[in-house]
């Protein structure tokens, strides 16, 4: 979450009585019923009321000034984020501006009037390498709750509908009058007769039981963009699970997760590979043959090249997210040295050792070519 005094828009030195008035010109402006187009409005108010309900308390603003957000996670001395003074957050313009939303209209904090929205999925996709770095669209099946086909959702069976709820008029909230420390408020509570949907079905369908809703299988094609990584997550909007009796579907999160690749390593946006050449070419140079993503190439290695040496070639790495180009292709050199030499590549390196003046063997410090020189001697 933000910085709370961020989101009211006031400094941290600021009076309970700006901090007041900071709020109520907020709430107004992020109120849902302000935001009809808006689907994060709702969490966006929510945060808004808990940073007001702890800015407004001298002891939970003291630890939240001294410890940020941990100092007031649940303390238990207030009010939830959704609940002020014990008001839903509906409630909280009764208090303030006298009963009702200032944007006219039911406030839609006051209860869960008609069908709830469904749960949010979540599912784990398995791309290849190439797919990660260059993005694909790929199918996505899940089983998941779908709106039900015999009633269309609506949960209603035998050719018939839902009704409105006589205990609510279908409202889905029945109102009461009580007193606060703020004075006289009219708080909501979903309709025990309908559970909030403001609506009754007399003949529940035979398929879903009148939850207007039956476990199905879906797939999904979904747009992998260039540059992602394992641990990635796509939100797909308004494709997770089918709400009850009709309710607004949730959202799906795709959680990525990448193969690995044969020959390649990621770092970052760089792509790092490593090219094995003889000791012979890595000292008088050669040219190699390097398959990348890109299509294969020759690659020039100048003679006397380090064992460890990398070449960089440019813009040959993963696509940046969110931003323009790539990153690079960088390129190790692997010196292999022989291991099963015969008599004759023996002698060859012997004499080149001898030529060079280096000494070689391990036993005694001596050469081996000394060695064989002495037992001739």
């Amino acid at each position: 979450m933000a910085d709370y005094y961020e989101l009211l828009g006031v400094s941290r030195s600021a009076s309970a009585e700006e901090v007041k008035k900071a709020y109520r010109k907020r709430a107004r402006e992020l109120h849902p019923d302000a935001n009809p187009d808006n689907p994060e409005a709702g969490e966006r108010f929510k945060e808004l009321a808990r940073a007001y309900q702890v800015l407004s308390d001298d002891d939970q603003r003291a630890r939240y000034d001294r410890f940020g957000e941990a100092g007031v996670s649940g303390s238990g001395g207030g009010a939830s984020a959704e609940d002020v003074f014990g008001a839903g957050l509906g409630d909280i313009f009764d208090a303030f501006f006298g009963g009702g939303s200032p944007f006219g209209g039911a406030s839609r904090g006051r209860g869960p009037t008609g069908p709830p929205r469904g749960q949010d999925m979540e599912v784990v996709a398995d791309i290849s390498f190439e797919q990660a770095v260059f993005g694909d669209r790929i199918p996505v099946p899940l089983r998941l709750p779908s709106p039900c086909p015999d009633c269309s959702g609506t949960g209603a069976g035998g050719g018939t509908l839902p009704v409105t709820c006589s205990e609510c008029s279908g409202s889905g909230q029945v109102r009461r009058v009580r007193q606060s420390v703020l004075g006289q408020m009219v708080t909501s509570a979903a309709c025990g007769r309908c559970g909030g949907m403001g609506e009754v079905i007399a003949t529940p369908c035979s398929t879903c039981r009148g939850e207007g809703r039956v476990t199905a299988e879906e797939t999904y094609d979904v747009d992998v963009p260039a540059g992602v990584d394992t641990g990635a997550t796509l939100r797909l909007t308004g494709r997770g699970a089918a709400g009850p009796r009709g309710g607004a579907r949730g959202d799906l999160y795709v959680h990525l997760r990448v193969a690995p690749h044969e020959r390649y390593e990621r770092d970052g946006t760089d792509l790092v590979t490593r090219v094995p050449v003889s000791v012979a070419q890595a000292a008088l140079g050669t040219t190699v043959d390097l398959p990348t993503l890109d299509g294969d190439e020759e690659l020039q290695i100048p003679a006397g090249t380090q064992p460890g040496h990398e070449f960089l070639l440019r813009g040959r790495g993963v696509p940046r997210l969110q931003a323009r180009g790539r990153g690079d292709l960088r390129v190790i050199v692997e010196v292999r040295v022989p291991t099963d030499l015969d008599s004759t590549e023996t002698d060859l390196l012997t004499r080149l050792a001898e030529h060079r003046e280096e000494r070689i063997g391990t036993s005694g410090g001596s050469s081996l070519f000394s060695r064989i020189k002495s037992a001739f001697s």
